[in-house]
This record gives structure tokens, sequence and C-alpha cells, in this order.
């Protein structure tokens, strides 16, 4: 590949790569970036290392991310897609297919940040909820909004609900999803719904099949 980026050249796997530009060029950019951290770690996350994976030069990579924290970011932000909002009309299905997704599209994800970025943790003086606050998107939670949603339906009251309450079912399934290395069971997931969030929220009721 030239330095400008695009050209032929000889790619992973020994396989010959299409010219790509703009951002058909970036995301095999961090598509690569993304496949050495995975192998290789913090530690082994270099310029040198995502250059050879991807093909390309150095100056390819300095020209769009200029440190090496600004390549880590954009990589994991191209994989730490933002959740849809579920709107079924009731805010305890809402919540559970929230979890639901969020146990399987986030559950591997982040054990592999947890164990491949410990080396930046440290460096930095970071820590998981630091990276995880400049990765979510812009705009309110998704829990919040399912509750407001909920408001305005005259399912729940309108009143001051505290962010660590409305919160709380993502912090639960996180803080399993840490201490068991992996996803959630579904068991875990309808009961932190069912016997804590929802009576939190003041809505007590009979506990239905999930």
């Amino acid at each position: 590949m030239g330095e400008d980026g695009s050209g032929t050249t000889r790619g992973r796997a020994g396989a010959t790569a299409t010219r790509r530009r703009g951002q058909a060029l970036e995301g095999a950019l961090l598509d690569a970036a993304w496949e050495v951290l995975v192998e290789q770690g913090y530690s082994g996350f270099t310029f040198e290392a995502v250059a050879a994976r991807a093909g390309t030069s150095r100056p390819v990579l300095y020209r769009r991310w200029p440190t090496r924290e600004d390549l880590l970011l954009a990589s994991l932000a191209k994989h730490w897609r933002p959740l849809p909002v579920p709107d079924t009309g009731s805010l305890r299905e809402d919540a559970l297919t929230l979890l639901r997704t969020l146990n399987a599209e986030r559950g591997r994800l982040v054990i592999l940040l947890r164990v491949q970025l410990t080396d930046y943790f440290r460096d930095t003086g970071s820590s998981f909820e630091d990276l995880r606050n400049r990765l979510r998107p812009q705009g309110e939670p998704p829990f919040r909004t399912i509750v407001g949603r909920a408001v305005e339906r005259g399912e729940l009251p309108a009143a001051p609900r505290s962010p660590r309450v409305l919160d709380l079912p993502f912090d639960l399934v996180r803080h399993d999803m840490l201490l068991k290395m992996g996803a959630v069971p579904d068991e875990s997931l309808v009961e932190i719904v069912d016997e804590v969030w929802l009576p939190l929220l003041g809505l007590r009721q009979s506990r239905p099949s999930a």
C-alpha cells in the first residue's frame, strides 16, 4: 500500500488486498487494530503491529490517529456499538429486552477489555468506568429512556428518581459479568428486574413467567 494508504498490497494471511480509500480504508485499519488488541493485549498494541497486520505503513496510521491512545479508542468505539432501546409498551419487557441484548452483545467484550487492557489502565491511571464513559454515546442512557416512556404511558408516576436507581440493572449485570467472567444466566436478568429494580421504582407485581 502506498503512503497515501491506497493501492494494492499483500494483506493479512498473504492475501492480495484491493484498493481501499476513505471509510473503507479506515474501517480496515480499525479492524486490524482490533485484531492486534485481541491477540496481543495493550502491551502488543503498537503502530508497528497494527501497520503490519493491515499491510500498510505507520504514517498512514499517524495521519488519522496521532497517538496510540487515539488509535485504541477509535478501534474500541467501532466495536462498542450503541444498544438499541426497545419500546415494547411495557417497562418490564423493555428492561428485560435491553438486558438480554446487553448480555448477548457485551458479555464477552467486557471481559476481553478487562483482561487485555490491564496495562492500559495501569499506564494511564484510568479505570474501566472511565473508558466506558468515553465510549458511551451522547444522549440519554437507555434505562432512563425506558423509564421516561413508562412515565409518559402512566405506568409509573412522575417523581424524582436517582440516576443510580435508574441505571441499577446495567450496573448489576456488569458486576455479574465480571464476577462470572462471562454472560449472565437469564434467570438472573429476570430476578434483577422483578425482584430488585421494579420494586425500587415502586412497581410491586406478581412475577410473570419470563
